[in-house]
């Protein structure tokens, strides 16, 4: 595991296309799927502590936005053909084991992942409805190991401004998590 932050990409990006197969549905989703309405794309795996650390405020979240108009993407980046166990059944075990309803998407070609220059897992984008990007970086300041509670401050703050119609205006910290698992010789220029 090589400890890895946020690439911290500049803000009012706008969400790249993409076209992931929801490993749950066996369906391919796209951005048109998702048009006109926020969105929080999360990368994570199934291996990662630090992920593991953060499941259930997963969970939190999509309780707490899933009627406010939020959709929220799990994204899995991850080589699945030399770590296994983030292949798409796993995915799929995860996802019923933790009940939860949003798709758990695989990016096979990892394209999506470069796209916006993720790097870690976790590591978290926070889209407005125009699918401008206005907050990348970290869920809050809990890590393993430290005594801070897992409480997704930092994505609910976001939140709660994004689709308040406010600015997203304060410094934003970046993810701390596994480094993604790249597919040899498909490593990113960024690093």
């Amino acid at each position: 595991m090589a400890l890895t932050e946020s690439q911290m990409i500049g803000l009012g990006q706008h969400l790249p296309e993409f076209s992931l197969l929801n490993v749950v549905s066996n369906k391919y989703l796209t951005k048109s799927d998702v048009k006109d309405r926020p969105v929080l794309i999360m990368f994570i795996c199934n291996h990662c502590p630090y992920v593991k650390h953060v499941w259930h405020e997963f969970s939190r979240l999509e309780k707490d936005y899933q009627d406010k108009g939020l959709v929220i993407l799990a994204v899995n980046a991850n080589d699945i053909e030399n770590y296994p166990q983030d292949g798409p059944e796993n995915m799929q075990q995860l996802h019923r084991d933790m009940q939860w309803s949003f798709p758990f998407l695989l990016d096979e070609e990892q394209s999506f992942a470069k796209a916006l220059h993720a790097a870690c897992t976790p590591d978290f984008y926070v889209f407005d409805a125009k699918h401008a990007l206005q907050y990348r970086g970290q869920l809050d300041d809990s890590r393993p190991g430290n005594p801070t509670k897992v409480s997704g401050q930092d994505i609910r703050k976001a939140l709660d401004r994004i689709l308040q119609g406010k600015p997203v205006d304060w410094e934003q910290k970046p993810s701390i998590g596994c480094n993604i698992k790249w597919k040899k010789g498909n490593e990113p220029e960024y690093f």
